[in-house]
């Protein structure tokens, strides 16, 4: 019997147990070929217990989910906040953005590849997750251009922005799994390139229009 499995845990920390040796099953299998056994083996409790915790698989789905989505944000905010100035402060959330996939692989899995294909249940936490990291983006572009010369932008133009961003970002990790040696560094400087200077002159109130003449 593993040491894990003899002591006696607070039931937060046993539940946090549950849910890391659940993420990396989920990850590793999908959420319909992963089995309660085995998580309940890595996380050194018994089946029962694992249902007694997190009621059912798809309760602890989402707990997965909603323990990596605060995660994924309160690294976000952690690193975008203190920054000086606005596109220091966007940088800094792009590089904990992807600075936390890289670290942690299984979790962006989870959070990224699976959840959407699942029950109604999870799709729905899993857009509830969505809408608070566009929420958040969305008050970083928002703050940029507050700290900006000139009128501030709509607030549909931040959040059409933000959508941007964050699909951008998402699209970006996809692309990482081929890239494995490309650094978080590197990755937020070639997207900050991208679309700063361009979310720069749209927060400046400049606009590309159809020259004229043409459709």
């Amino acid at each position: 019997m593993s040491d894990i499995r003899r002591r006696r845990l607070p039931r937060p920390v046993r539940e946090q147990l549950i849910i890391d040796a659940a993420i990396g099953v989920f990850a590793k299998r999908g959420y319909h070929a992963s089995s309660v056994d085995e998580i309940a083996e890595l996380a050194g409790i018994s089946k029962p217990m694992v249902y007694l915790y997190l009621d059912s698989k798809e309760g602890l789905f989402l707990a997965c989910l909603r323990r990596e989505t605060e995660r994924l944000m309160t690294a976000f905010r952690t690193a975008a906040g203190p920054a000086p100035s606005p596109e220091l402060r966007l940088r800094a959330g792009l590089l904990a953005f992807f600075t936390f996939v890289t670290e942690h692989p299984d979790s962006w899995v989870v959070l990224h590849r699976q959840a959407s294909e699942l029950s109604p249940a999870i799709a729905a936490e899993l857009a509830q997750s969505r809408q608070a990291v566009l929420t958040e983006v969305s008050g970083v572009v928002r703050t940029c251009s507050a700290e900006r010369a000139g009128p501030a932008c709509a607030e549909d133009e931040a959040d059409f922005v933000a959508y941007t961003l964050v699909g951008a970002a998402d699209s970006l990790t996809d692309w990482m799994v081929l890239h494995p040696d490309e650094p978080p560094e590197r990755i937020t400087l070639r997207l900050m390139n991208m679309v700063w200077v361009g979310m720069r002159n749209v927060l400046d109130g400049e606009v590309w229009t159809t020259p004229a003449g043409e459709g």
